[in-house]
């Protein structure tokens, strides 16, 4: 098997129905993998922060909450050199690689948490190594845009994010039951007491690491053997960097904060502000259905922007966003009114799915925008040139896809301590979910600007 796929033009009707459907649904099916497995490790401490103090971890609530964050600090930083790799490296070679450091955090994670003497600040070292599993998107998106022709990239662009997204309420899913059994015997330590009303429960908080262990294996191994490189998509760093000179590379970087930021943001404070917020909750039984409509979402709405018009869904989407934020922020607890969880759960149910449409309607938008851009530069629609500027504009778009979803993944740091420093300050989270209100009517006013009104220049 030729691991490099030196002529490969997916917009080629003939090439595509003969092997290029076949190879390239491989290789997104392997990237789906390698994804899911990112997000999981990349998310789950918003799981193991709230079974810290049962097993006898003496750390404050705004210790808590940075180590929820941290890792979307470090994992949106990573991304911004992650989204360069794949041009350089190669897909298959680059998700061998950025899959199989996950085993660093993942594995220390399980002996860390064994003992409640660990100190704070290991803690945060294995937090912010959990940044790699949030590194993964940037390079994995921009590996898969490469594969498909511009009347799918939409799907498999959704399916590729929405699936691997299905990671972190798989994770949070997983994760509760997993540690409430000695998973792997002796091989994985003793358990730890938790007394709950004079009750001693046993629990095993490192399987909340040690599980994915062997899938990171199984998936790196996959990636190995069965992915493919793209000859055609090499391209250096100085090729890349063009990217920096075109104003829709940061109007769309603006966009993708407010669609994805959001979902990844929500996904990592959404457990530890229902425990803060209604403490008589339980917190297992909601948490990962957040994630679980936003990702699902977003296979859909990658679907539903091939068909209608992707700059149309966004605006939709951030005009949901708005509304339901305001919502949740009146079925909160206040000083005169206890809260109601149930309104609060279902507004954020809209508001995790909304954010799933909107990240597929984004990225959806930018093959388009920089084809349109490439394709304005050709005179007499000359076949050469317009075939090499659809080159460009793959290489383009995807080193685009990469970076927008680094400047995207600081929501999942912002989010959850913008809700501490809320509580902190003011007693409740309501001043932060104002301040996303705003920013979601900014992401209206750019999106009907430049791509959705009557004028402008790209309508995508």
């Amino acid at each position: 098997m030729s691991y490099v796929l030196q002529s490969w033009d997916p917009e080629n009707p003939a090439q595509w129905q003969r092997e290029g459907r076949r190879v390239a649904s491989r290789n997104l099916w392997g990237s789906i993998a390698a994804l899911f497995l990112a997000f999981c490790v990349w998310m789950v401490w918003s799981m193991v922060v709230i079974n810290l103090p049962k097993v006898g971890f003496k750390f404050s609530t705004d210790q808590l909450f940075w180590l929820a964050a941290l890792p979307g600090l470090s994992g949106a930083t990573l991304r911004i050199f992650y989204a360069f790799m794949v041009p350089i490296f190669g897909g298959r070679r680059w998700t061998v690689f950025s899959t199989a450091t996950l085993l660093i955090p993942a594995v220390g994670i399980g002996y860390a948490v064994q003992d409640p003497t660990t100190p704070y600040s290991t803690m945060l070292v294995l937090s912010l190594l959990c940044g790699f599993g949030g590194g993964n998107f940037a390079s994995s998106m921009a590996n898969i845009s490469f594969f498909f022709p511009k009347a799918q990239k939409g799907f498999a662009l959704g399916m590729n994010a929405g699936l691997g997204n299905l990671g972190v309420s798989a994770m949070q899913l997983v994760v509760p039951f997993v540690i409430t059994v000695p998973l792997f015997g002796g091989f994985g330590g003793g358990p730890q007491a938790w007394w709950r009303g004079g009750v001693e429960t046993q629990l095993w908080l490192q399987n909340a690491g040690f599980i994915w262990a062997p899938l990171i294996v199984a998936s790196s191994l996959f990636a190995w053997f069965k992915m493919n490189d793209v000859g055609v998509a090499k391209a250096s760093l100085m090729d890349q960097f063009v990217i920096f000179r075109q104003r829709h590379t940061w109007v769309m970087s603006w966009l993708y904060l407010g669609t994805f930021g959001s979902f990844i943001g929500f996904s990592a404070g959404f457990p530890l502000l229902i425990r803060t917020q209604f403490p008589n909750v339980n917190v297992v039984a909601f948490a990962f259905l957040g994630p679980l409509v936003g990702a699902l979402a977003r296979v859909g709405g990658g679907w539903v922007s091939d068909k209608l018009c992707g700059a149309c869904v966004t605006l939709g989407a951030f005009l949901v966003m708005a509304c339901a934020t305001v919502g949740v922020v009146l079925f909160l607890p206040h000083p005169d009114y206890a809260g109601n969880f149930w309104m609060f759960f279902l507004l954020f149910m809209i508001l995790f799915v909304a954010t799933g449409v909107g990240n597929a309607s984004t990225f959806r938008m930018v093959p388009l925008i920089f084809l349109a851009l490439k394709e304005q530069t050709v005179e007499n629609g000359d076949s050469a040139q317009l075939q090499l500027a659809r080159a460009d504009a793959n290489k383009e778009s995807a080193a685009v896809l990469g970076f927008i979803s680094a400047i995207a993944a600081y929501g999942a740091f912002f989010i959850p301590m913008s809700y501490g420093t809320s509580i902190k300050l003011t007693g409740a989270p309501d001043a932060a979910l104002f301040s996303f209100v705003l920013f979601y009517l900014s992401c209206i006013v750019v999106t009907w600007l430049f791509y959705s009104r009557k004028g402008a220049k790209i309508r995508c």
